[in-house]
Parts: structure tokens; C-alpha cells; sequence
């Protein structure tokens, strides 16, 4: 091993702390020497999150692996959240797609979710990908070293909180928190976090989160862009309305790119801290106006069998929704009902948050006037939904531009599904 130690991690590796966790810091050595790190960090964030939260029947080696470090006694060194449970039963399925989500897609769930319990799974219902969020309750602070893996909470809290991260593979995610430890290299340092690209907003409106980030990510790939023109529209204050819409915008660049931290003018820390100091020298440009958002909206393909099908379904929330956005889409979805004569949607839609996010909502008098409109909220991953045979035959419609990368369903603008869910909704 090439790296440089402290005599902590070298005692560990060399076993002094028992033949599992050396093995543990031997694979996060390696990991780090393939890309370049010279040494290894402390993980100093409270709470840890994990990108596998599901219990496909083929991922027997996890398993394996997690029961070996539960039989010897090893716990993660922080409590965790965890990405979305995959099935939900008050999400529209048939009698086919309930046999096999649970007879063999998600047949070792319970199974699963008791292992993470044993290894420091926060809470029985701590399932999100956007554990950030204060009803959840994983908010890393700013200059925290964390060891995530899930790609739109590692850019959120690089981009918005200000923490550092690497966009990690699964599992290394826990590995990082059960040692303590993670390589140093890419966004976990100064230089790593520079901006390469420099990325002008010239568009007419406040463009779309989920086309923007998308156009964005598809151009830079995994480099760090430097946004200008943003702030005019989301101000210079990162309140809840200009989070949420980051969140939605960095999962896209995260999604249809592999961007892990994003820097805002005048809005996100560490731009508002250096500002047009965080641009590399020989920084690519990078202009988008309405003609270039066109452009990248009309590049998506659609890849239903019939590419003029009725929908079935719609998601929305991928990641998940927030508070705000909840309040704020019950407003729209009763006010297009009422505008288009009908009182509930046409057609079955789910909106989905973290357990956290939809607890408090239920505290609202928003949840009952949703729930008049016929949506349904559900606490569960759109996109581990999708991600079957049968599923992919349905023509699915979504906001998210994750959703619509990874999975066959067909992508609209906010306003485009509103239009879409309340016309000719049911007396």
C-alpha cells in the first residue's frame, strides 16, 4: 500500500482491531489509490447515509456481507438513513406486479431492512433519498466529511450544505462510516472543487429545475460547474423554495450527468465565501438560453412501444418531494381541477417524500384537500417501481429527469403534468 497512514488506520489494516474491519480498511485503501489519494479523512457528520435500501433477491453477496459483520459484533460508527423502500401497497399495482415484487424482485425487504436495524439504521422508517431534509433529521453541516453514496444527496450536500463528499459507490458508503475513515481525493479537496465550467443562465423565465440540471449535466459530465443568472430568480438567500428547487436541479445534473457539486453565483456557501475564485483557469463556457432548453427537452427519447399511449401513471418526487412542494402542488392541482371543470385527476398520480416529510404533512390541511384530488402520497423510490418488465410496458409520465433516464417513463415540465393529470378528470 502506497498510501500514507496514520498509526489509527495502520493498526486497523494491520488487523490489530480484528480480521473484519481490516479487511473493511484495506478495501477503502484500494479504493482510494485507484483514483489517487495519498492519505485517508476522518468521516466527522453526525449521521451516515446508505444508497441500498432494497431487498432484490440478487443481491445475495450484500447480504453475505452484512451478516459477517453483524456475527462479529461490527456496527456502523454512525447511525444511518438509507435510500426509499422499493414497494408501497398504496401504489397502484395489479395482482401480477404484486406477485412478483414480492415473490422475487423485493422477496428479502424484511429481511434486509432487519440487517441495516442491527448495523444503525436510525429509525424503522428512516428511508429517503433526500435524508437532508430537517423532518428527517441527516442535515450534514458545512466542511463535514461524509461517506455517502446516493448521487443526488451527495450533490445536494456538496452544492447547498457546503459538506464534502465523493460520489461513492455503494456499500463503500458504510464502509466509510464503519472504519471511520474515507480516501482524500476529488471533492473532498480544495482543488477538486474548483470549477471547470462556466455555465451562463440567458434564459427568458426561470427555467425548469429538472431541464436546466439536465442540459447542464449531459454537458459537463462529472466536472464542476459555476452557474451565473440563477440568483435572479432564486435570490441570494438559500430559503426553503430556492432549496427545493436545487435539489431538483442537482439531482438532474447528478442523474443525466455525474456532477457532484455544483457551485450557484451568489447563492450556494462556498460561492457567496470565494466567488469567481472557485473558477480553474481555462474553464470551458457553457451559454443556455430557451432555444438550448428546447433543444435538450426535444433530445429525450420516448421509448414506450406506443409512443402515443394514454398514460397510466404519473410520478412525481424523484428525489424525493418536499413540504414545500407538497403545499404548493395541492394548490395547483385543485386549482387546474376547478379551472377544467373536474374534481378529481384523470389519472392515477403519486407524490412521493420521506416518511418524515409526509408525517408532517398529514399535520396539515393540505393532506385532506390532496387527498379529495384523488393523489396519492406514498413513501416509496419511483424509479426501484419501475424497474421490472412489467412496469416498463406502462406508459409513465414524470417530472424527474432521473426518473426518465433510468427508467422507461416519458418526461413532462411541472406544467405539462399538471395539464396532463387534471383535464378531463372525473365528476
Amino acid at each position: 500500500m502506497s498510501m500514507i497512514l496514520t498509526p489509527d488506520q495502520q493498526a486497523i489494516l494491520d488487523g490489530q482491531k480484528g480480521e473484519t474491519l481490516a479487511k473493511v480498511m484495506k478495501t477503502l485503501v484500494m479504493f482510494g489509490e485507484a483514483f489517487g489519494a495519498e492519505k485517508m479523512v476522518a468521516v466527522t457528520s453526525q449521521y451516515n447515509h446508505l444508497v441500498t435500501s432494497f431487498g432484490l433477491k440478487a443481491l445475495t453477496p450484500v447480504y453475505e456481507l452484512m451478516e459477517k459483520l453483524i456475527a462479529e459484533g461490527v456496527k456502523s460508527g454512525q447511525k444511518f438513513s438509507a435510500d426509499p423502500r422499493p414497494i408501497d401497497p398504496n401504489v397502484p399495482s395489479n395482482i401480477l406486479q404484486n406477485f412478483i415484487f414480492k415473490k422475487f424482485m423485493y422477496s428479502k425487504q424484511d429481511y434486509y431492512e432487519n440487517q441495516l436495524e442491527k448495523l444503525g439504521l436510525m429509525d424503522k422508517d428512516a428511508f429517503t433519498c433526500t435524508c437532508y431534509m430537517s423532518e428527517v433529521g441527516n442535515k450534514p453541516k458545512e466542511g463535514d466529511i461524509l461517506s455517502w453514496s446516493e448521487s443526488s444527496a451527495v450533490v445536494y450536500a456538496n452544492s447547498v450544505l457546503g459538506a464534502r463528499c465523493n460520489r461513492n459507490s455503494g456499500i463503500m458508503d458504510i464502509m466509510g462510516s464503519i472504519v471511520g475513515y474515507v480516501p482524500y481525493f476529488g471533492l473532498l479537496t480544495d482543488e477538486g472543487r474548483k470549477a471547470t465550467w462556466i455555465v451562463r443562465v440567458n434564459t427568458s423565465q426561470k427555467p425548469e429545475a429538472q431541464l436546466l440540471g439536465s442540459a447542464i449535466g449531459m454537458k459537463v459530465m462529472e466536472d464542476v460547474p459555476y452557474v451565473f443568472g440563477l440568483d435572479q430568480w432564486l435570490g441570494d438567500t438559500l430559503d426553503e423554495k430556492a432549496c427545493t428547487y436545487l435539489k431538483d436541479f442537482g439531482a438532474a445534473t447528478a442523474s443525466n450527468g455525474a456532477v457532484g457539486l455544483y457551485h450557484i453565483a451568489n447563492l450556494t456557501p462556498e460561492a457567496k465565501k470565494h466567488g469567481e475564485a472557485l473558477i480553474a483557469e481555462g474553464a470551458k463556457e457553457y451559454i443556455i438560453d430557451d432555444a438550448e432548453l428546447e433543444r435538450v427537452k426535444a433530445s429525450y427519447p420516448v421509448v414506450w412501444k406506443d409512443k402515443n399511449a394514454k398514460p397510466k401513471l404519473c410520478f412525481m418526487g424523484c428525489p424525493h418531494m418536499s413540504l414545500e412542494q407538497l403545499k404548493s402542488w395541492t394548490d395547483r392541482v385543485e386549482q387546474a381541477l376547478r379551472e377544467s371543470g373536474a374534481q378529481r385527476v384523470s389519472i392515477p398520480t403519486v407524490f412521493t417524500a420521506a416518511p418524515g416529510v409526509l408525517k408532517e404533512f398529514e399535520k396539515t390541511s393540505y393532506a385532506k384537500r390532496l387527498k379529495d384530488t384523488g393523489v396519492i402520497t406514498s413513501y416509496i423510490c419511483p424509479l426501484m417501481y419501475m424497474n421490472n418488465p412489467l412496469c416498463a410496458k406502462m406508459p409513465v409520465i414524470t417530472s424527474s429527469n432521473k426518473l426518465r433516464t433510468y427508467t422507461t417513463a416519458k418526461y413532462y415540465t411541472d406544467d405539462e403534468i399538471l395539464k396532463e393529470i387534471t383535464k378531463g378528470g372525473a365528476k
